[in-house]
């Protein structure tokens, strides 16, 4: 073998090496899901109910029983849950019934906040265990599996999770604690 054709190559392994990502770099892992045909519900209950710690919600539109359920059951079980909704989740309802999300998860000894600084709290996150994010245009609701065209983003990533968090804790701050049903204003798109 000439010594440039050994010098060639190891060059080209030398540029192979370095751009090839180090072998225990950790990727991080997502998960899609597309409303109809696929059960985007299921797996949000998976995923609260694979919770260890803690969970951050923010929820427009939150009418979803299963989805209710796991995080009462996540809150029972000793994981640290925290719920922003929308006005909308949080006041008696035009049919007149003065039970909603908000009050479910209160009573269940939930702590939840209305965001009432802007017109529209439209957010749909979950954020798990400070490294799962579940996000997409998929609200909390059965109409969102069973007759809606949504989607469903769950990404684990620590530092994209760390800025939801941000960004949870920043709506917090301006929301109010929720003590029942009552009138908190409208919304743009009632």
């Amino acid at each position: 073998m000439s010594k440039a054709t050994f010098t060639l190559g190891a060059l080209v392994a030398a540029f192979l090496a370095a751009a090839a990502p180090p072998a225990h770099a950790e990727q991080p892992a997502w998960h899609v899901c597309f409303t109809p045909g696929q059960d985007c519900t299921g797996l949000v209950v998976a995923e609260i109910d694979a919770a260890q710690r803690t969970i951050r919600v923010q929820a427009y539109s939150f009418t979803s029983i299963p989805i209710l359920s796991a995080l009462k059951a996540a809150h029972t079980r000793g994981v640290d849950i925290e719920v922003i909704v929308d006005k909308t989740s949080a006041r008696v309802s035009k049919s007149g019934s003065r039970y909603s999300a908000a009050t479910y998860l209160s009573n269940a000894g939930v702590p939840v906040w209305v965001d009432v600084r802007v017109s529209i709290a439209h957010n749909k996150v979950m954020v798990i265990d400070g490294a799962t994010v579940i996000t997409g245009s998929f609200n909390f609701t059965a109409s969102a599996q069973s007759r809606n065209a949504e989607n469903l983003l769950v990404i684990r990533d620590p530092q994209l999770a760390a800025q939801y968090r941000a960004n949870w804790e920043s709506r917090r701050k301006v929301s109010v604690s929720y003590t029942g049903p009552g009138d908190f204003g409208s919304s743009a798109e009632e």
